[in-house]
């Protein structure tokens, strides 16, 4: 209670760094000198102010992140800071909304179903008809109802397949590891409910992390492409998260626009493909020439480490 008491009251040195205070703020940390456990209310009203109101953090990021490529990363390495949402927390925001997203749109994980199982319709018998009498039509049997959503449900690819009917993954494990690749077997034998189950709780579980860790891999990728350009490694981490929170973010706009405006999501699509060079010329400048090959280079690289993320997710859901 006493310690309640005294933040209740001006403080004439700082709590937290212990500076004589002659303001409302500690001119050696900046905490205010007044200081009170904040309600509920007051929680919510800071978080409006700062992110959800018009003129705060969130709407100024996304504006210059969605249609300014690279400003924003522009704006942070030339000081202009506290009005944007800091990197990380972006980053991560616009990741879990994606994987949030991906996760209800109910795209399969693992392996697709087939209907091989599905019963055939039983011929219909027709008996024979006495002599002078003609023999009645075939009635043919009455045709159960086809549920729509699970025939949809059923005709979406698998964004990770396996094959049950191969062997080459589970002999190709067992010579870099037997252990590895009996458990690869013991994983195709299993039913291929349990084992699409398997793959979504693997991906949901593994696939944010190791795309996350990929982050310093993308900016290892930018510092090698620009050597000699004199940016530091952090800078090549900045635009990293800046450019993979538009993925995530563009990403998350393409599953939820609805069908019927396939226009926006073309033109979605192509911003996505034209983004990433559009951002590096305006952070690292150089000519279109280069910066179309150094482009390419980037994707390709980028799309071999999340294709060996994806293959990892899969082995934790395979030895899960």
């Amino acid at each position: 209670m006493k310690s309640e008491a005294y933040l209740q009251h001006r403080a004439t040195h700082c709590p937290n760094c212990a500076t004589s205070l002659s303001g409302n703020f500690c001119q050696e940390c900046g905490q205010a000198a007044i200081l009170h456990v904040p309600s509920a209310r007051e929680f919510l009203h800071e978080f409006v102010a700062h992110y959800v109101a018009l003129e705060g953090k969130l709407w100024q990021s996304v504006k210059l992140l969605l249609f300014k490529p690279g400003q924003l990363t522009r704006e942070y390495i030339e000081g202009r800071r506290v009005r944007y949402v800091e990197p990380l927390r972006l980053y991560l925001s616009f990741s879990i909304i994606f994987f949030a997203l991906f996760k209800l749109s109910g795209i399969n994980i693992g392996t697709q179903e087939k209907d091989t199982d599905a019963p055939k319709p039983k011929a219909s018998v027709v008996q024979p008809a006495p002599a002078g009498k003609r023999a009645p039509a075939a009635v043919p049997p009455a045709a159960k109802p086809v549920d729509k959503d699970k025939a949809k449900e059923k005709d979406k690819p698998a964004l990770i397949e396996f094959d049950e009917d191969s062997h080459e993954v589970r002999d190709a494990v067992s010579k870099v590891s037997p252990s590895l690749g009996a458990k690869v077997g013991h994983f195709s034998d299993l039913p291929k409910d349990v084992r699409s189950d398997a793959m979504k709780r693997a991906f949901f579980s593994y696939a944010p992390y190791a795309i996350f860790l990929l982050m310093p891999v993308f900016a290892g990728f930018l510092k090698l492409l620009y050597l000699g350009s004199g940016r530091r490694y952090g800078e090549h981490v900045l635009f990293a998260l800046h450019t993979n929170a538009f993925a995530f973010l563009c990403l998350s706009l393409l599953m939820v626009i609805p069908d019927f405006v396939p226009l926006v999501g073309k033109a979605l699509g192509l911003w996505l493909v034209f983004y990433l060079p559009t951002a590096m010329r305006k952070v690292y400048g150089g000519s279109r020439t280069m910066t179309a090959l150094r482009w390419m280079v980037l994707m390709t690289a980028h799309t071999v480490s999340i294709l060996l993320a994806a293959i990892f997710a899969a082995a934790m859901g395979m030895m899960g």
